[in-house]
């Protein structure tokens, strides 16, 4: 079996669609480690990506008010059980451009393996860039993914990004990236990550309204059990007149947990407006005391609550993980 199909493999357990590399209306990249497998592009959207003796590099550019409506798929991962993945990413789309961005993160069978991400990204004038990036881990925590990104908006530029990570352990998590939005530009920058064991996240964000009337919203959902540890860092700029920002942080902590969230506000316009909320603590009693009148058992309700804090439907503990085999790592490779 090649390495093409067994990332295929993946993408079809954690519920893809392996068509898109058939379809010749979508384009895409796929990478396993440092080795390209395949790649895309069309129309409107240059792709150039090549294998460099440290990792992989990729241009995209999608052209001047060129709109595309089938999303770029991008597929990254490692499948042995020791790797390393670096991919560095220059994405720009010029004036009028949309685009979205499906991203798929594949490390299974991880136990010694690094994934990093270093993207500078240009939204042009009255473009539009969303970025749904979606990590599946395996549940040996041996994983460490350290995403950068330098994003520049130009006026009245849309950016919407949304990071998950909540299948699997996440190991080690340390994301950092920082935003600059030009006059009347939007941002929506989301992060949902479950921590288990002794999983380490950090998140750091950036927000920087420069132009007037830009507006941005940075928004962390994390929950954590056992002994996981959070830590998340929110930074907003409101520099311009008319410039709105705001910051949600909520966290859910239980067993021996520890989260903790910092905000950081910086008006330096008296016409600017930024405002911040974090919330930490364990699963709310009132919710719990009304899931198990609906006759949920104490774990289910928590598992309920948990999913909505993080969007989505069920999550899975590391508890139901089996338990890890004496030759996990032979097994693996």
């Amino acid at each position: 079996m090649t390495e093409l199909d067994s990332l295929l493999q993946v993408l079809d357990a954690r519920g893809g669609d392996r068509t898109i590399l058939a379809d010749t209306q979508t384009a895409h990249m796929m990478a396993s480690g440092h080795k390209l497998l395949s790649q895309r592009q069309v129309p409107g959207l240059e792709l150039v990506a090549a294998e460099t003796p440290d990792g992989i590099t990729a241009r995209i550019r999608v052209a001047r008010d060129v709109q595309l409506t089938h999303p770029l798929h991008l597929c990254f991962g490692v499948l042995p059980a020791v790797g390393r993945q670096h991919i560095e990413m220059s994405l720009v789309l010029e004036q009028g451009a949309a685009l979205d961005i499906v991203a798929h993160c594949f490390f299974p069978n991880a136990e010694q393996v690094e994934h990093v991400m270093d993207a500078r990204i240009e939204v042009g004038a009255d473009a539009r860039l969303t970025y749904t990036e979606g990590h599946y881990h395996g549940p040996w925590g041996g994983v460490t993914v350290v995403p950068k990104a330098i994003v520049k908006l130009g006026k009245r530029a849309v950016y919407f990004s949304d990071f998950s990570l909540t299948t699997g352990r996440v190991g080690k998590l340390d994301i950092d990236y920082e935003v600059e939005a030009d006059e009347e530009a939007v941002v929506e920058l989301t992060a949902r990550v479950f921590g288990h064991g002794t999983d380490a996240i950090r998140i750091r964000e950036k927000l920087v309204l420069a132009g007037r009337a830009a507006r941005g919203l940075i928004k962390t959902r994390v929950a954590l059990e056992h002994d996981a540890t959070a830590e998340i860092i929110g930074i907003t700029e409101g520099n311009a007149e008319r410039a709105r920002g705001h910051m949600d942080c909520m966290e859910i902590v239980k067993d021996r947990a520890v989260a903790s969230a910092e905000p950081i506000v910086k008006v330096t316009h008296p016409q600017a407006k930024v405002t911040h909320e974090a919330a930490i603590g364990s699963v709310d009693h009132h919710q719990m005391e009304t899931l198990m009148a609906h006759g949920l058992s104490p774990e289910q309700a928590v598992d309920l609550i948990v999913g909505g804090l993080l969007g989505r439907q069920e999550t899975e503990s590391v508890i139901k993980f089996p338990a890890r085999p004496a030759n996990a790592a032979s097994q693996a490779r």
